[in-house]
């Protein structure tokens, strides 16, 4: 496949993995905290297992600075999923303004 098809596909991949790596235990917070951390360690392998094939193929077609601004992108999309559906947090106006603003900023880092 296309690292420039491919690349974005690992990254929201990845993302999923590492989102709930990082927040999922809030939904457990009577887990102890260091069961939290294991599991949340156990998760982000398969983080990475995503994340670093992503950003390697995906350097053949886009720059650092384009990797870590889709990065960011997808990461907003995929917390925003996550914190309506598995956290029931719904987001508020002055989230989505602020997530918004970023992914204009995303927009910018891909201009040539």
């Amino acid at each position: 496949m296309n690292p420039r098809f491919l690349a974005p596909i690992l990254l929201l991949g990845s993302n999923i993995f590492m989102t709930f790596a990082w927040y999922g235990h809030l939904k457990f917070k009577s887990v102890p905290l260091k069961w939290a951390i294991l599991a949340s360690w156990g998760i982000a392998l398969f983080e990475y297992c995503l994340q670093v094939p992503a950003n390697r193929m995906g350097s053949d077609v886009y720059s650092a600075p384009q990797l870590k601004g889709m990065q960011e992108i997808i990461t907003l999309l995929v917390f925003a999923v996550f914190s309506i559906w598995f956290l029931g947090q719904p987001l508020k106006w002055n989230h989505w303004a602020g997530f918004a603003m970023i992914i204009v900023a995303g927009w910018l880092i891909f201009l040539e």
